[in-house]
């Protein structure tokens, strides 16, 4: 793939995609009078779009998916043999891949057992979400049913996924939610200024414990689940502060609370490990998953428990009720395991992750460099290639870079053919992070062009 085309006329399309396609998270009123970005063809870490315009693409494909490149042949090949063979039944039969797959699977996840498959994140995430209430029916009289959600953390687009929502902005204007979730707060060490009764010191422990308070505040006998990201994504790119993440593996055991982790982003390598849990010592009982799973190939999500949670649903076969009565259409679709298992040994064959791992250190020390030349990165965050900028007008006192700024950088970025992204509609006041997560192929000119980009960039928007 160069860019060129043997048919470059893509103004039908243009004219079809303006009249009819209603895009997400864009306003369209500009497409009255200019043209919708469409993207034509992808090969390794570049997109081509209609005007045959060359991109590095520094988001994996916008939204942190395309783990594994553009223009696998191999994988494209075994969802095609498949969808010939056998492309669906519903879900109350096995399939090949999903078998293989789900077996596959279970050996990069020590202590979990059960794979549920759906077809995105935010449905993995209602499945976890289901599966807590059903057990706090089961065994606690319903009233166990309470999930806690963390600030800044996103879980999906669904009214129920939202009603776990910890990005204010996302969920404006589409209320009123589900009843029985509970925010707790952040782990955002960069910004415990903003938090009352913050320490200097042990913060992480400290942020852990705000946990413990909303659990005694709402009664532990009434929470089942704690719902979060090993990792924040569009809330900051958020890593846990030291010390964080054990505590608050303390604190569900404790209290009897079902531990969810949200890996819909950092998943199947982004951070340099199988699932981003992995970094921090982890042991969850349900962990969900999509984007990454099959780099976009194909629609596939996760939904994995461990066997203790499984078995909850087969102990009395005597009562009609007693198993989990849900079902995803396209949970049954064979193709998406089909490409998870070939996006998974490509990861593997390619040492794809020992890549990401030094390939995003390389990326850190480059916008480290960069935050000594320009005032406005406040902070650089991140772990593997699932990276973070904070820009801010003030070191000092850290105020949010303006956001018409921040999208000016990324603006100026686009213009230069690199795609990279930043915190959108998340946080009111706070969308100032810039996001990058680079396919785990990436090389070292790869990176070096990216940050080559937004140093240019914010020379020229900031000076």
């Amino acid at each position: 793939m160069d860019g060129t085309f043997k048919d470059n006329d893509y103004s039908k399309i243009v004219d079809a995609d303006r009249a009819h396609v209603w895009h997400h998270l864009i306003q369209h009123k500009g497409f009255e009078t200019g043209e919708p970005k469409i993207i034509i063809e992808g090969k390794g870490m570049k997109v081509w779009d209609q005007n045959g315009k060359e991109h590095m693409d520094a988001v994996s494909g916008g939204v942190w998916t395309v783990n594994v490149g553009y223009g696998r042949e191999s994988i494209a090949n075994a969802v095609r043999d498949q969808l010939v063979k056998m492309n669906f039944f519903g879900g109350t039969t096995g399939s090949i891949p999903g078998a293989m797959f789900a077996e596959k699977l279970i050996t990069k996840m020590p202590g979990m057992s059960r794979v549920y498959y759906a077809n995105s994140g935010s449905e993995a995430n209602e499945k976890g979400f289901k599966i807590v209430r059903q057990i706090a029916h089961k065994r606690y009289g319903g009233k166990k049913h309470k999930i806690l959600y963390r600030d800044r953390d996103y879980h999906g687009s669904t009214l129920a996924t939202m009603s776990a929502g910890g990005q204010d902005e996302r969920n404006a204007q589409y209320g009123p939610f589900a009843p029985g979730f509970v925010r707790v707060p952040h782990c955002m060490e960069y910004r415990k200024h903003e938090q009352a009764g913050a320490p200097d010191e042990g913060y992480g422990v400290w942020a852990a414990n705000q946990i413990e308070e909303v659990i005694l505040r709402e009664g532990a006998d009434t929470v089942g689940a704690l719902c979060v990201e090993p990792v924040t994504a569009g809330g900051g790119v958020i890593t846990p502060p030291e010390g964080y993440w054990e505590r608050v593996q303390e604190i569900c055991k404790k209290y009897d609370i079902l531990l969810h982790i949200d890996e819909v982003v950092c998943g199947v390598g982004r951070t340099g490990t199988w699932f981003g849990y992995q970094n921090y010592g982890i042991k969850p009982d349900i962990v969900t998953m999509a984007k990454g799973v099959a780099s976009g190939y194909a629609a596939i999500s996760c939904c994995v428990t461990t066997e203790a949670v499984f078995d909850l649903f087969k102990d009395d076969s005597t009562d009609p009720l007693n198993y989990f009565r849900d079902i995803s259409t396209f949970g049954g679709c064979t193709a998406g395991p089909a490409a998870a298992l070939e996006n998974m040994r490509i990861i593997e064959d390619e040492s794809l992750m020992a890549n990401t791992l030094a390939m995003g250190e390389h990326m850190m020390n480059n916008l480290h460099a960069l935050a000594e030349k320009h005032a406005a990165i406040g902070d650089v965050r991140g772990k593997g290639l699932f990276i973070g900028a904070e820009l801010v007008s003030d070191r000092g006192t850290k105020e949010a870079l303006d956001e018409k700024m921040v999208g000016a950088v990324v603006a100026d970025c686009m213009a230069q053919g690199v795609i990279i992204g930043a915190t959108n509609r998340s946080i009111p006041g706070k969308n100032n992070t810039l996001c990058f997560s680079p396919a785990l192929i990436a090389t070292a000119d790869d990176i070096d062009h990216i940050t080559d980009a937004v140093d240019q960039a914010l020379g020229r928007v900031l000076g």
